[in-house]
């Protein structure tokens, strides 16, 4: 079995050479870090990609290119059922090829830029985010080579680490969407102060899996204001009564009525580490029953 040397690990240029690693700050850059993923784990010298336009025809254009000797695929546009990232497209599947001039079971619209960058087999992956294809991500090797099942299924693993990422930004930017306004003069027993909560309690289970550090921090500014929205004057949190993170985020499922096994399910925990976060977040706060700790957490302007 032929092997391929993993590419080095490390920043470079952009467009030839290696991936340039930069804080995620939008979708396109999540796609640079799946390229990334993509050639660590498979190995292939080259990979390239894009996202999916929204609206009209299934389209996506090649933005991001990785391990490329050309500029020959920057900005070409791929049409479902074109091609072999077309055909995953259209169809929502990974797909390969072991020699792709002479492939049979795609088209051949592509093949100059192909040939031009000197590609000869082609894994591509869509990225299907419920349902709906997001992007492609390519790897290539400028040989005929066979890309044997575990090559394929570490190229797919990409693919669905990259899915997970998009997937928590969608939902970082529905949450930040729809937050509700923070009443004036807040009622601690009102309808919309619940609203406020269960805001809240959405932020801090979104923390646990967003990868973008510039995005967590704005959404744990924004749970931290939504937090001390209802702090009185002179109810300065001390020192004692700080919670870590975790605890937190325990504790804003816990306000809202969440049974531990609710908790473990929302933010992906064993059912006894919710009970040891609880303990502790008790112990910090004076605390002996789920309902104390809960008030004087909000006492503390630690939760809404």
């Amino acid at each position: 079995m032929t092997q391929i040397s993993p590419p080095p690990d490390g920043g470079g240029r952009r467009g030839g050479g290696e991936v340039e690693m930069l804080y995620p700050r939008d979708d396109a850059d999540e796609v640079r870090r799946g390229l990334l993923t993509l050639r660590r784990g498979t190995g292939l010298p080259v990979a390239f990609g894009g996202l999916v336009a929204p609206g009209g025809p299934p389209r996506m254009t090649i933005t991001e290119l990785a391990g490329t000797s050309t500029t020959a695929l920057r900005g070409l546009a791929i049409h479902a059922g074109a091609g072999l990232g077309g055909k995953a497209l259209a169809l929502g599947l990974p797909l390969r090829v072991d020699d792709y001039p002479m492939a049979r079971s795609i088209s051949h619209e592509y093949d100059a830029p192909v040939s031009a960058e000197g590609l000869r087999s082609v894994v591509a992956v869509p990225v299907v985010v419920r349902r709906e294809v997001r992007a492609v991500l390519y790897g290539a090797v400028r040989q005929r080579l066979p890309l044997g099942d575990r090559l394929v299924a570490a190229a797919v693993d990409a693919g669905r680490d990259l899915e997970r990422r998009i997937a928590d930004r969608d939902a970082a930017r529905t949450a930040l969407a729809a937050l509700p306004t923070v009443p004036s003069r807040p009622d601690p027993t009102g309808p919309e102060w619940e609203q406020v909560r269960q805001a809240h309690a959405e932020l801090r289970g979104l923390l646990t899996r967003i990868a973008d550090p510039e995005l967590r921090d704005r959404l744990d500014a924004v749970a931290d204001r939504l937090a001390g929205a209802a702090r009185r004057p002179g109810s300065a949190t001390t020192a004692a009564a700080v919670l870590s993170p975790r605890e937190t985020d325990v504790l804003a499922c816990v306000a809202l009525g969440c049974t531990n096994a609710d908790v473990a399910g929302q933010l992906g925990l064993r059912p006894e580490t919710v009970k040891s976060y609880l303990r502790s977040a008790m112990r910090k706060l004076g605390a002996h029953t789920r309902l104390e700790v809960v008030v004087a957490a909000r006492r503390a302007g630690l939760l809404p």
